[in-house]
């Protein structure tokens, strides 16, 4: 049905909410002697660091955005690739069909992730928050990711797990399938397919 698998990766591929909600709280208090509560800081986790550090009033976004990656990468041991997603990439690669990243993380971000190393070759292109003048939940993510692969947006499938991921799909006319690996169920969410299991991606193939 789809040639070509959009994937964000937070949530998605990689299970980082622990590591990047922690690591968010030690930044935030660091720069401006706050504490916040995991489900308040859970707002600011999954968009691009520059916009998570004007909603949060935390000074030079260039130096909250090093701080929060030199955090994140201490804490990197809470995180993991969610089971079966492993398996699903390296079966679709045989298959021929094209994967490419659309992620709010920065290219610095993107290329110090370890836990992605053995697939990041599978992916392209690969669409960082450097790659594009607006961003998730706008649809110039995703757009750029048309513009560089060369697909037609009826190609594609956009598989994420947030509102955002969902609006940066659509608004592009790309179809988007949430990933629900936790089973949060995020009935709100107007997806046009509800994934429970990495495996139900295969069926697209």
């Amino acid at each position: 049905m789809f040639t070509h698998f959009i994937f964000d990766i937070d949530g998605t591929l990689v299970d980082t909410e622990k590591t990047g909600l922690l690591s968010l709280g030690q930044t935030v208090e660091a720069l401006t002697g706050r504490r916040m509560t995991l489900e308040e800081l859970y707002p600011y986790f999954g968009i691009p660091s520059y916009e998570a550090s004007k909603m949060l009033s935390v000074g030079d976004p260039v130096r909250f955005a090093e701080l929060w990656e030199e955090n994140f990468q201490k804490a990197i041991n809470l995180s993991r690739i969610f089971d079966g997603i492993p398996q699903v990439l390296d079966e679709m690669v045989r298959s021929g069909r094209v994967m490419g990243v659309v992620t709010s993380r920065s290219r610095l971000e993107y290329d110090n992730d370890r836990l992605l190393m053995k697939w990041k070759p599978y992916f392209n292109p690969v669409i960082c928050s450097e790659d594009s003048a607006t961003h998730k939940p706008e649809p110039g993510p995703t757009l750029a990711f048309l513009e560089k692969s060369g697909a037609k947006a009826s190609e594609c499938l956009y598989i994420g797990d947030t509102m955002h991921d969902c609006s940066c799909a659509q608004g592009a006319g790309v179809a988007f399938a949430l990933a629900d690996w936790n089973g949060k169920g995020a009935q709100k969410i107007p997806a046009e397919y509800h994934l429970t299991r990495p495996e139900q991606i295969l069926e697209f193939i």
